[in-house]
């Protein structure tokens, strides 16, 4: 099949839709549901975030978003493209070339430089070394972290190790950046900084924001947050006219 990896025009498909998904865990009396038929658009350049409790479902809808997991029914489409029953080799061409990803364990090397772990993405995609080099020092600079390049991550603060995750998130030039708790291991202060970082990328440089946050300030800072509890979607706060439901609407 063909996947599309090049920006729809503004005003046109969603960049992610999610249909009727469903995703469960576990066979028999250990099955657990942990979602059960979630239709979901995210817009071109917002910024989403999605809210709920522990075990509401709501890190497996950006997994499965993000195109880290796969469902068990429903489809994901990328610009319009059904991608659900891609071969595990488009879906991580796709996933390389589109996707930014920002955790809140940082899952950074510790061995290796911070300039190494933020070429990551782009060794990954066959960039040569001195391109590589070239691109990974611009987007830490742009983050302010040229002078870390040589560094090893075990060096870092957990401010600088979060801003080098977010520089290896952006040296790909995403569509989309998943951010998964992006300031769970942060102080306030810094916290702060990360959020600032984030969304001026988004208003910046269109890029689409998805954030699956427990942190009301931060989800309240979102163009748009949905809520998720029990695999479902209870809630939605929209700055623009609503483009979302649920299995249960239907």
């Amino acid at each position: 099949m063909t996947i599309p990896l090049l920006t729809a025009p503004p005003g046109s498909a969603p960049v992610l839709r999610a249909v009727d998904l469903t995703r469960s865990y576990g066979k028999g009396q250990a099955r657990f549901d942990a979602l059960k038929g979630v239709t979901l658009d995210v817009r071109r350049g917002e910024s989403l975030a999605i809210v709920g409790r522990s075990g509401s479902g709501k890190s497996t809808l950006m997994h499965l978003l993000a195109l880290l997991d796969r469902p068990d029914a429903g489809r994901i489409e990328v610009d319009g493209g059904d991608v659900s029953r891609a071969a595990a080799r488009e879906i991580n061409t796709l996933r390389n070339q589109r996707f930014g990803f920002v955790f809140q364990q940082f899952f950074l090397t510790a061995g290796q430089t911070v300039l190494e772990n933020v070429s990551l993405p782009l060794m990954i995609a066959g960039v040569p070394p001195r391109e590589r080099k070239r691109r990974a020092l611009a987007t830490l600079d742009l983050l302010g972290l040229a002078d870390k390049a040589g560094n090893k991550a075990t060096d870092l603060s957990g401010g600088q190790k979060q801003r080098v995750v977010i520089a290896r998130a952006l040296v790909n030039e995403p569509d989309v950046i998943f951010a998964d708790e992006p300031t769970g291991n942060l102080d306030t202060v810094t916290g702060h900084q990360v959020e600032d970082i984030l969304f001026g990328l988004q208003r910046d440089r269109g890029i689409t924001l998805v954030v699956v946050t427990h942190d009301e300030e931060l989800a309240e800072r979102c163009d748009r947050r949905i809520t998720i509890a029990d695999g479902l979607l209870v809630g939605r706060a929209d700055a623009a006219p609503s483009v979302v439901t649920d299995g249960a609407d239907r």
